[in-house]
């Protein structure tokens, strides 16, 4: 009695519990389970383990565009040749399971080529993913290793992933001190925002709720050259007031924006904006203010906490 023998249900619940690369394994053993083993159903749960968190609609939105991209170059192709010689949904030429050899033991003269995945597939987008084949958006907290001049701030970037080490390389935009860093950590990963591009100004729609206390993310850039990148704050008190009940700074016109991760003279360790009429501020000395976002749950508040500097910068 082989596999394909069992009911249906069965052979399912079996190739459920299967890893990435035993599911690939399974795709050379005959037709009729590459098949099976290919579908969306057994990889959706895969790429929600590993991916999920990274994969937000910025990320989402470029991989389907790059598989637009691919379908209309292979479509193409087959119009303009005599005898198309494969389904326009397959790819015969990608090894796209390259990483199983290093990453899951196969050795070096193992079928990888034997490997095809239908190229709107999710097995097909969680192995480009695996071989760092593509560059999608994320933001990344304290860009280039926690230089001093980026610490407690979050940067639009481009990053692939590296099985070898289980890091990231990360493109920035051109302006800035570095284009590039290699070995950023899952942890300092999260997903790019759809709705603000870091050359537009966030609208501000919190500012009216802000009250002492509450944390908050706000753009800032250097000059006005350079992207917006988010940087963590907490609101203050304002200078009349004594931080005690009868503290109404949450009423008042102007909202203190604290940086505690500076010095208390340093000239970035605080600026003041208006509730009503915000709009970017700021001059070359100390660099522009965007749009504000107040943090909403604990988990983001603690994941910037995890970012803090071991001692207050200048």
């Amino acid at each position: 009695m082989s596999l394909l023998d069992l009911p249906a249900l069965t052979l399912d619940c079996i190739l459920e519990k299967l890893s990435p690369s035993e599911l690939c394994a399974m795709t050379c053993v005959c037709s009729e389970l590459r098949d099976k083993c290919v579908s969306d159903h057994l990889w959706q749960k895969h790429m929600e383990t590993k991916w999920g968190r990274l994969m937000g609609d910025a990320a989402t939105q470029e991989w389907k565009s790059h598989v637009a991209t691919i379908m209309r170059c292979l479509r193409s192709s087959n119009q303009s040749s005599s005898k198309p010689n494969w389904s326009s949904r397959f790819v015969a030429s990608l090894r796209p399971f390259s990483w199983l050899s290093s990453n899951h033991g196969f050795d070096k003269r193992g079928s990888a080529s034997s490997y095809f995945a239908p190229i709107d597939s999710v097995m097909y987008w969680y192995s480009n993913l695996e071989n760092g084949k593509f560059w999608f958006p994320a933001q990344v907290y304290n860009r280039e290793h926690g230089h001093v001049g980026f610490m407690m701030s979050c940067y639009d970037a481009k990053i692939r992933y590296d099985f070898k080490t289980d890091t990231f390389q990360a493109k920035y935009s051109a302006h800035g001190r570095r284009a590039a860093e290699e070995k950023v950590t899952w942890q300092r990963l999260r997903p790019s925002q759809v709705d603000t591009k870091s050359r537009e100004l966030h609208v501000s729609d919190c500012l009216h709720g802000l009250r002492p206390g509450d944390h908050f993310e706000i753009q800032w850039r250097r000059t006005k050259e350079f992207p917006y990148g988010w940087w963590f704050g907490i609101v203050g008190h304002l200078q009349n007031c004594d931080g005690e009940e009868n503290c109404r700074c949450h009423t008042a016109e102007n909202v203190v924006m604290e940086f505690r991760q500076f010095r208390p003279e340093s000239p970035w360790s605080r600026t003041v904006i208006n509730r009503k009429d915000h709009r970017e501020t700021g001059n070359e000395d100390n660099g522009f203010y965007g749009g504000v976002k107040k943090l909403g749950t604990e988990e983001e508040v603690s994941t910037w906490k995890r970012m803090w500097p071991s001692q207050a910068l200048e």
